[in-house]
């Protein structure tokens, strides 16, 4: 049996991006990525979010928004930051973690009707989903 990948996907809130990663990652890769997501400042995770992967048959109702240090002692193979603000905070993991930088705009920010705001997760979730698609090859060479 081949060890599965261990994937941080680390963004400000882990509100939104890094847990549509999460989601799409294990949905998408589970076979070979164990998906983890956190942010540096959490809050909590969006009902937008959890409504637009619901749509696209991804269910995230039951992740928590998580700190970054509640995942310590976990091996990391990779972190990737979803934004810049946790590119610039990004904490030094112990070992040999590689660090891949692949931000997406925060549709949390977009201000308009809520079929908009809808729109602007739907166009993340679909980025993110394209992006989960090509790993893990994609995360060799992106280090930053």
């Amino acid at each position: 049996m081949v060890k599965k990948l261990n994937v941080l996907f680390l963004c400000t809130g882990n509100s939104c991006r890094s847990q549509m990663a999460e989601g799409w990652a294990t949905h998408l890769r589970g076979d070979k990525i164990e998906a983890f997501s956190a942010g540096v400042l959490p809050s909590i995770v969006s009902r937008r979010a959890i409504q637009v992967m619901a749509e696209a048959g991804v269910d995230i109702s039951n992740h928590i928004s998580k700190h970054v240090n509640d995942l310590v002692g976990i091996d990391f193979d990779y972190v990737v930051t979803v934004c810049d603000n946790a590119r610039e905070q990004c904490p030094i993991f112990p070992g040999k973690v590689k660090t891949v930088h692949k931000a997406f705009k925060d549709p949390s920010f977009i201000i308009g009707t809520e079929e908009q705001v809808l729109n602007a997760f739907r166009k993340t979730r679909d980025q993110i989903r394209e992006y989960i698609e090509t790993l893990p090859e994609s995360l060799e060479g992106d280090e930053q």
